[in-house]
């Protein structure tokens, strides 16, 4: 033994030891104290894994601190509890999906159960299934909550859940934290309820896929250029993930003929084979899509995540090379493209909104001012933005909305980021561009030339430990006492600052108070400064990474197509001085 190991963490592992645990999960830890080292032995046992304000998330493995039935158990019977609490009298049920990660399927089976077990009716998809259609189904089945049994693109040693209510989107406040209190209430491996009642789970597949596929169908705004353009050569890679099931059924549905699967990537496995991480932001994880689309020539490349709520795209740049466009560019031609159609169809009445986070460019702002669209600023996370769409239901009609991390929605009948129905128009306004005799690259550089060209870029700082803790609160503390006047040479007019609530105009030395409590606003350690030539730094400490993260956007007008490498190579030096300025390392 080379660590020792402390009472609270010693007490867990006893506890574990001496309840009733099955034979197996007693026999891995002992092995694991049978070691050369105790480290794994900590790691696993030295906290109970923190069921978060969005649900679980950690290493698969035995113990207090990993992803398994005991601590997936707790999660669920907490959560059955409060629903139980939040609905008396009523029929309460619950829909089910998970990804293609180790363990997925069980743990979504271990969660039916358990919840079949308090006597709620359970919804389980028959296979894995994206998270979208996860949230489509609550709201198609009137369900009370639901459950994705996902860890995202995290790597393939990790699992996770995230809880949804009845609207389908993720839970926000109250019931965020009211649902921890109730976890945090199951102390005991014998408070759970794991014998399923089989008569209460009712198996799903079909009858949400179709009604799925047609609501995406909805959002097409130009089926006639679809038609025309329906052998738009497009590339398309899951990565290993459960987005081949619903993407290339909602692709052909909509009229597209001609779209080429990553066969090597077609096959879900949750051990992600062929790449280092499932992230579509990664450019290695697109490789095997970008070679296969420079080998036929490709109009588009798309790539989702294991759960399909996040798409990468890419495209021929102006130099004949293929260049994936980021989150904030691919948002924004999103809006781009719907509020031109929006307006041609006469759709738009003074009612129509768009929304997304205090993070991702504020080009969309500038478009939808154009087009006299209302556009909602939300915290970073989609939840808020769903609780936008909630809120407006009814008085004011969502066009769209997304995120600068590659998450985007259509239409308001899914309430989350949903990479399929995302797939959907991505493919459309790049087949409306080749109506044109245009690339999507050329519909990027036509949306700077009418609107300004703004590039952003993501400053992430680690600082781990405890150290790195208080320097991170250190760096948020200093940034208020002594805000900088100026950046990368242009006075600071503005400074937002979400923890306090308060927005100051710097010139007429007048604070206000940001309205919390609606519009996915509420207290956030997050800062932003704001200056005369328009660049925007948004200071955000990660809650859940030793991480602080600051949001860099600039911008420049764009006089033509030819000035594109210019201005880009501007703005990118611009950046720079900015990141010095400011001294972010």
């Amino acid at each position: 033994m080379t660590t020792a190991i402390d009472s609270s963490t010693q007490q867990r592992i006893d506890r574990w030891l001496n309840g009733n645990y099955d034979a197996d999960t007693k026999s891995a830890i002992r092995q694991m104290m049978e070691g050369d080292t105790t480290a794994d032995l900590i790691d696993s046992f030295y906290r109970d894994l923190e069921f978060g304000t969005g649900g679980l998330r950690g290493v698969i493995g035995v113990g207090s601190n990993r992803m398994n039935r005991y601590t997936v158990g707790a999660a669920t019977q907490g959560l059955a509890n409060y629903l139980n609490a939040t609905f008396q009298g009523e029929d309460i049920s619950v829909a089910i999906a998970h990804d293609s990660r180790r363990m997925s399927p069980e743990f979504a089976r271990l969660v039916a159960d358990i919840f079949s077990a308090n006597n709620i009716k359970v919804y389980l998809f028959t296979s894995l299934r994206p998270t979208p259609e996860l949230s489509f189904a609550i709201r198609q089945l009137g369900c009370q909550s639901g459950i994705v049994v996902t860890a995202s693109h995290n790597p393939p040693e990790y699992n996770g859940y995230k809880v949804y209510w009845n609207d389908g989107g993720q839970v926000v406040a109250p019931h965020d934290k009211n649902i921890i209190e109730e976890v945090n209430k199951i102390t005991s491996v014998d408070d759970i309820k794991f014998e399923g009642v089989p008569e209460k789970i009712q198996m799903i597949d079909e009858e949400i896929d179709a009604p799925y596929v047609e609501r995406i169908k909805t959002n097409a705004v130009n089926p006639d250029v679809i038609a025309r353009q329906s052998d738009l050569n497009i590339v398309y890679t899951p990565i290993h993930g459960t987005g081949i099931t619903m993407v290339p059924r909602t692709l052909e549905a909509l009229g597209f003929t001609n779209v080429h699967i990553v066969d090597e990537q077609a096959t879900p496995d949750g051990n992600f084979p062929t790449v280092k991480s499932p992230n579509p932001e990664e450019r290695a994880a697109m490789k095997l899509a970008l070679d296969l689309a420079q080998s036929l020539n490709a109009d588009l490349v798309m790539a989702t995540d294991p759960d399909s709520d996040r798409v990468g795209a890419g495209a021929r740049n102006h130099h004949g090379e293929f260049e994936l466009l980021n989150g904030n560019q691919m948002a924004s031609l999103i809006i781009y493209y719907l509020l031109n159609a929006w307006k041609e169809a006469g759709k738009l009445t003074g009612k129509e909104f768009v929304a997304k986070t205090i993070v991702t460019t504020d080009l969309i702002d500038r478009m939808c001012e154009r087009y006299g669209v209302t556009c909602y600023n939300t915290l970073t996370g989609f939840k808020y933005i769903a609780s936008v769409i909630r809120e407006l239901e009814g008085q004011e009609q969502f066009i769209g909305g997304g995120e600068e991390s590659y998450g985007y929605l259509i239409g308001d009948f899914v309430r989350d980021k949903d990479a399929i129905a995302s797939c959907a128009i991505i493919a459309e306004l790049t087949a409306s561009a080749k109506d044109k005799g245009l690339s999507l690259f050329d519909m990027l550089m036509e949306m700077y030339q009418e609107n300004g060209f703004y590039y952003e870029a993501l400053v992430s700082l680690t600082k781990k430990g405890k150290s790195g803790a208080e320097e991170i609160q250190q760096m948020m503390a200093d940034f208020r006492a002594n805000p900088p006047k100026e950046i990368a040479g242009s006075p600071v007019i503005r400074i937002d600052d979400y923890k306090q609530l308060t927005r100051t105009d710097i010139g007429n030395e007048v604070t206000v108070p940001i309205e919390a409590g609606k519009m996915g606003i509420e207290s956030s350690n997050v800062l932003q400064f704001f200056t005369a030539d328009g660049t925007k730094v948004s200071a955000r400490p990660s809650g859940t990474e030793p991480k602080i993260k600051f949001y860099v956007s600039v911008r420049e007008p764009l006089a033509s197509k030819e000035a594109f490498d210019e201005t880009y190579e501007q703005l990118k030096a611009k950046v720079q001085r900015v990141i010095d300025d400011m001294n972010l390392k």
